[in-house]
């Protein structure tokens, strides 16, 4: 089997990544309300834009929160049966040290097969090594992230390390370095701040870098493309903007319209 950079790799006329966050109150039509629909819905998504996109990114809180997880395991082995050389990334951003973190390694890779997880690295490297044992597997850590609170913690100088770098370039180098022990590591920089990804990209080159915050979050396409390059994979996450496209039975097709604007925008 491929490894997760590599059905990147192979995916690289598509810039694009869907995410799959499904609220009941916001599903079409007599579907609204219903959390026993998120796999129906979540799936009609998938058949209207595989052929669109370089991966799919589940969110495991949309499920878990209406006990839905068999949808969510359902949902993943669908994408594989329709759409085998797509990754399929859980966003669970998971952050725990020893044996916790092996069984939330187990829980992505082999109850749920996705090909990647986001990870929270704030713990250090012992919360992301367990992960690292899964061959192939990618692992995606939080970097510079969209939101304001982000500035507490990934903005701040770290006083003992020479050049006192932020602690978010920090962490990309040693993304880009040590830590990247089997090759599949990747960052999660928000889109709304160019500026960051090119300071990332600029530290750790060949990392993935997944960019969340294009669509309704108002992050600009172009400055994305622009600020990332054109070396290491880039995959752009859009979710709400794609999803809820229409409200109505044409929801699928609506979905695939933006989804190929979004594409397109990315190019």
């Amino acid at each position: 089997m491929k490894t997760f950079v590599a059905q990147l790799q192979a995916r690289s006329s598509s810039r694009l990544c869907v995410g799959l966050d499904p609220e009941p109150s916001r599903l079409p039509g007599a579907w609204a309300g219903d959390a026993s629909k998120l796999y129906d819905f979540c799936a009609a998504i998938v058949d209207a834009t595989h052929d669109l996109v370089c991966a799919f990114k589940p969110q495991i809180a949309y499920f878990a929160a209406h006990r839905a997880e068999d949808q969510l395991e359902r949902l993943i082995a669908h994408i594989h049966a329709v759409a085998p050389d797509v990754p399929v990334i859980l966003d669970a951003k998971r952050g725990d040290i020893g044996s916790t973190a092996e069984q939330y390694a187990r829980e992505a890779f082999e109850r749920y097969r996705a090909d990647a997880v986001t990870l929270s690295p704030f713990m250090g490297f012992d919360s992301v090594e367990p992960y690292l044992a899964y061959e192939g597997k990618g692992a995606i850590l939080l970097c510079r992230t969209s939101n304001k609170g982000g500035d507490d913690w990934q903005m701040q100088r770290l006083a003992d390390v020479p050049g006192q770098p932020r602690l978010f370039e920090h962490l990309a180098h040693l993304a880009e370095t040590q830590w990247n022990r089997n090759g599949q590591l990747g960052l999660v920089v928000g889109a709304t701040y160019p500026g960051e990804i090119a300071r990332v990209r600029e530290l750790a080159p060949t990392l993935p870098l997944l960019v969340p915050g294009v669509g309704a979050q108002g992050g600009d396409a172009a400055a994305v493309v622009q600020a990332a390059g054109r070396v290491a994979p880039l995959v752009v996450n859009s979710s709400r903007a794609i999803l809820y496209a229409s409200g109505g039975p044409d929801f699928a097709a609506r979905a695939r319209a933006v989804a190929e604007a979004t594409r397109q925008a990315l190019s």
